[in-house]
């Protein structure tokens, strides 16, 4: 064992410890930490144990990770548990979930300057969705070398949303755009909610070919759940495939951070920079929502463009929590959550034109 190993167990301690402890996203810390922790325990020569090892057990569950398997079955997961009426009523909040990729293309440009290559620079960049089964994706289609270090980054940062957001949102707006109060949704039919799945996956993927297996599928499961007369599959795919998916992609991503391959001078880079682009993505979205102010004549509450980056539903709760601190009787989530599922479409289709521009 060396001392890389060491730390490595550490960390994936700590994570465990973080899921355990402050509930910090403990479906996705408590098996990348477990799985740190087995990827670190030293092999014995000539017995195939670790993921990189051919013929291992571990190398094939890591199989669905390295060929992009995992990441769309999540996101059939996503989209049967996913409720759009927020979104269809106000559709002007999805530009909030656009302004929130800016994260991505800035830490891109930032990448490229740092000495990566265009490839592993959009594999960095992405890592601002605050997405990580789009950052799995899209590492394994463009930089699969850096496939450990982009997809823990990306997990660790969704984790921290609670830590790293409010301070950003409080610095951006002024206690009275804060207290702003926005009115009640409109009533979404039926209709809309089963129309918008077909129509929603035509516009995106004619827009980003490359974003077809993830927005495929994310809009699939919603109109599983939407049809009305699929639920069985619906609640299969929110309940037994999902957690049976994010066991075995939690396990082998945190398993891959073996020392010998995980710290690395660039891996150090990857997580500054995924600092930066998750700091950003919150920034673009705040900004962004108190420049439609400038032009609306109903203000909407600018902390909801924190929630345009895609963590479900942990950025909305964010919004909801920073704007009762204010007032406890402003109740932000439902508005919230439509800038935060519109980010989930709008990371899948960044990843999608990334791989069609990068790859």
């Amino acid at each position: 064992m060396t001392w890389g190993n060491f730390i490595m167990i550490v960390i994936g301690i700590v994570f465990i410890s973080l899921a355990i402890i402050k509930d910090y996203e403990p479906l996705l810390l408590l098996p990348i930490g477990f799985g740190a922790i087995v990827g670190n325990i030293p092999s014995v020569a000539g017995m195939p144990l670790s993921v990189y090892d051919d013929g291992s057990v571990l190398s094939y569950i890591y199989y669905g990770v390295t060929k992009g398997i995992f990441p769309p079955l999540i996101f059939l997961g996503i989209g049967a548990m996913t409720d759009f009426t927020c979104m269809l009523s106000n559709p002007k909040l999805i530009l909030l979930g656009a302004a929130a990729q800016i994260g991505i293309f800035l830490t891109l440009v930032g990448a490229l300057y740092f000495g990566f290559s265009p490839a592993e620079a959009g594999s960095i960049g992405i890592i601002g969705g605050a997405d990580g089964p789009t950052t799995i994706f899209l590492s394994s289609k463009l930089a699969p070398h850096l496939l450990g270090a982009t997809a823990i980054a990306a997990y660790s940062y969704m984790a921290l949303v609670p830590v790293i957001q409010p301070p950003i949102m409080r610095l951006l707006t002024t206690k009275n755009e804060r207290l702003i109060r926005m009115a009640p949704p409109r009533d979404v039919t039926a209709r809309e909610k089963i129309l918008f799945p077909i129509g929603g996956f035509l516009i995106t993927t004619l827009m980003a070919p490359g974003a077809l297996s993830l927005v495929g599928m994310l809009f699939f499961g919603n109109l599983l759940k939407e049809s009305g007369v699929t639920e069985r599959l619906a609640e299969t795919a929110r309940t037994a495939l999902i957690d049976s998916v994010t066991i075995l992609l939690g396990f082998s991503v945190g398993a891959s951070t073996q020392a010998q391959t995980f710290l690395t001078h660039d891996s150090l880079f990857i997580f500054a920079l995924g600092a930066a682009s998750f700091c950003i993505a919150t920034a673009g979205g705040v900004i962004f929502a108190k420049v439609m102010n400038l032009f609306l004549k109903v203000k909407i509450n600018p902390l909801i463009g924190a929630a345009g980056v895609s963590a479900v539903p942990d950025s909305a709760r964010v919004v909801q929590n920073v704007a009762r601190s204010e007032d406890p009787h402003n109740f932000l989530l439902m508005h919230a959550m439509a800038p935060n599922v519109a980010g989930v479409l709008g990371s899948a289709v960044a990843a999608g034109i990334l791989w069609s521009v990068l790859g």
